[in-house]
């Protein structure tokens, strides 16, 4: 950032739920004016001191700076005070939210990241977005079973594991984001919703720690030349079931017991669950409670009806789990306002389920010109990647975009390349290029361009 940048530095008012008033945010506005007012007499004042040399009254300070508050004053909370660390008071209004409307039973739908207020690329275990096909559960682990197990001798020794045999297995920690398929799926026709929280929310990356799946077929004795697939199976009340490849299954699959080094929460599926690395969630089968090993795809009702790609020319698209390149800018994003002109630090997230991001362009004025993001370490594969941009805002109306290339070359498409190949009557897999529209006033609200 250049020198005579810093002195202009533009603020975000944050408004995830896109509920601030009109005189809230003009009352932001004046409060901004005259503290830049203040800001460039200081400096002005100072200037004609040093290039005169004559004494100038020290401006009044802020009370914020000139009077200690209670808190420097006094006695605070003691230690262990609460036994489990909370979020401040603060900030109460980053929370994860259910989508008014979107489904009609609560045990059977979807809470959404609140990507605009996080920082980094890990998110918080009690912030990781939910979805569930009929509800959570809060699992004894001393009762929790883990079957492993294969019809036609596929598997020689099946065996029934309980969480303290599991847990003292070789174990792995690793980063990885976990997107539902059905992300970005309201978007598909049109803008629909005003938020990256509901854009794009059904993401989120964390430290998985577990057993890998290789590491329990091998102790079963897996065929591997007669294995073609696995089935994983959860123990909640839906009997979530999802085929994975073994490829796949003998890769980098997680039976995970660990978030973010803590167990995991058990709305994200304590005590067991599945990661599939780069894969829609769903087959990150939470609860886990069986592994069966088969020669074919099951076809279960979740694999055949539901998690499937409805085509132009009307035939549905099956197992068409990789999620693909996706980037989007998540300050400033829908919602949010700019309060004054000057210096703004565009950032946002990129992922791809087939290996690392290698690039991100950024454009502000919707797509005729880009130019590259700076990519913050680290840079892990099928993970979240932080992005930062610098822009002067100059007040007139932008568009900003995002637009992500990872390491087997693939380029994030517009939403009308998008739309060439999968029609407008798709649910899943909608990873197109995110467009956030800065007005004059400020306001940022979602908006496609074609």
């Amino acid at each position: 950032m250049s020198e005579n940048l810093r002195d202009i530095v533009g603020r975000v008012k944050p408004a995830p739920e896109n509920h601030l008033s009109p005189e809230l945010l003009e009352q932001a506005r004046k409060a901004r004016r005259s503290f830049m007012a203040k800001a460039l007499a200081m400096g002005a004042g100072a200037a004609g001191a040093a290039v005169g040399g004559k004494a100038i009254a020290a401006p009044e300070g802020e009370d914020a700076i000139l009077k200690l508050p209670e808190h420097s004053t006094g006695l605070g909370q003691p230690v262990a005070a609460r036994g489990y660390g909370m979020p401040s008071k603060w900030e109460s209004n980053l929370q994860r939210r259910e989508s008014p409307g979107l489904t009609r039973v609560s045990q059977a739908s979807v809470s959404f990241t609140p990507l605009q207020g996080l920082f980094g690329i890990i998110t918080p275990s009690g912030l990781h977005f939910e979805r569930h096909h009929q509800g959570w559960w809060d699992i004894d682990p001393s009762q929790h079973r883990l079957m492993v197990h294969a019809d036609d001798g596929m598997i020689k020794r099946p065996r029934v594991f309980t969480m303290d045999e599991l847990m003292r297995l070789p174990s792995v920690s690793r980063i990885h984001f976990l997107e539902c398929g059905a992300n970005t799926a309201m978007e598909w026709a049109n803008v629909a919703v005003p938020t990256v929280q509901y854009t794009h929310g059904m993401c989120s990356c964390s430290e998985w720690t577990g057993v890998l799946l290789s590491t329990l077929l091998d102790m079963c004795g897996v065929d591997l030349k007669r294995a073609k697939y696995v089935l994983a199976e959860g123990a909640d009340g839906s009997s979530m079931t999802r085929t994975i490849p073994i490829e796949l299954a003998m890769d980098d699959v997680i039976v995970a017991w660990g978030q973010n080094g803590e167990m995991l929460r058990p709305e994200n599926g304590y005590p067991l669950r599945l990661i599939v690395p780069g894969v829609q969630a769903v087959s990150s089968v939470k609860y886990l409670r069986r592994i069966k090993v088969g020669d074919k795809p099951w076809g279960t009702k979740d694999e055949s009806v539901h998690y499937i790609d409805l085509l132009p020319n009307g035939l549905h698209r099956q197992y068409s789990g990789i999620q693909e390149c996706k980037s989007v800018i998540t300050s400033p994003s829908g919602g949010q306002t700019l309060l004054d002109r000057g210096y703004y630090n565009i950032t946002g997230l990129a992922w791809s389920g087939r290996g690392t991001i290698k690039a991100v362009d950024v454009s502000v004025d919707g797509g005729r010109t880009w130019r590259p993001a700076r990519l913050e370490k680290p840079i892990l594969p099928k993970a979240f990647t932080r992005f930062n941009f610098d822009w002067v805002w100059d007040g007139k109306p932008a568009i900003l975009q995002s637009r992500a290339i990872d390491s087997t070359g693939y380029v994030q498409p517009k939403i009308n390349q998008l739309r060439a190949v999968r029609g407008t009557r798709s649910i899943y897999h909608n990873n197109a290029i995110q467009s956030w529209l800065v007005a004059e006033n400020g306001e940022v609200s979602n908006v496609q361009v074609y």
